[in-house]
């Protein structure tokens, strides 16, 4: 893709970001972007439809990443693939920090419990060892929740924990319980 291009896109999607940690989504306009972008309002409707588009292929594309960053870390233990995505978390803290403390968290935080769920399925065993017997959809959603609990917490509290930390305990805590 030509560099232009990735560079105004990149823009977009921070301006947008940035936008929402100052005033509600609903709020914000094609102009108000274009305007932080310093891109003309063509220009955005040139790679989405509207605001919903843009924010969407943004959520899609952190949770894509996210998924990329699981499936290079499945033959790692769970605090070493955790430090792959805290680290991740750490990068674009602008983004989860902005998706997990708004009004538009709901949608995201949806699709990143689901994001989990779905990596963690392939751990869960219900037919032998501790988890004998145990429904594995409530196995999935309580782990499921803790682990975006755990990161929305980091997040709310400005990530007062190196991202190394916060891998080392969530994993050893999944490590013991998976």
């Amino acid at each position: 893709m030509d560099r232009r291009v990735l560079k105004s896109q990149e823009a977009i999607k921070r301006a947008i970001i940035e936008l929402m940690t100052e005033k509600s989504f609903d709020d914000i306009t094609i102009r108000d972007i274009s305007d932080r972008a310093n891109v003309n309002r063509g220009t955005i409707y040139l790679h989405y439809m509207d605001k919903y588009d843009l924010l969407d292929k943004l959520i899609e594309e952190h949770i894509g990443n996210l998924r990329e960053l699981c499936h290079s870390a499945s033959e790692m233990t769970f605090q070493e693939g955790n430090y792959v995505w805290f680290e991740y978390f750490a990068a674009n803290h602008l983004f989860f920090t902005t998706m997990l403390n708004t009004k538009s968290a709901a949608y995201f935080r949806s699709r990143f419990l689901d994001l989990v769920v779905q990596e963690y399925k392939v751990e869960v065993d219900v037919t032998d060892g501790q988890n004998e017997g145990l429904s594995e959809d409530i196995i999935l959603q309580f782990f499921g929740a803790a682990v975006v609990g755990a990161v929305e917490w980091w997040f709310r509290n400005g990530m007062l924990l190196s991202p190394r930390v916060m891998a080392e305990q969530t994993g050893i805590l999944l490590d013991r319980n998976f």
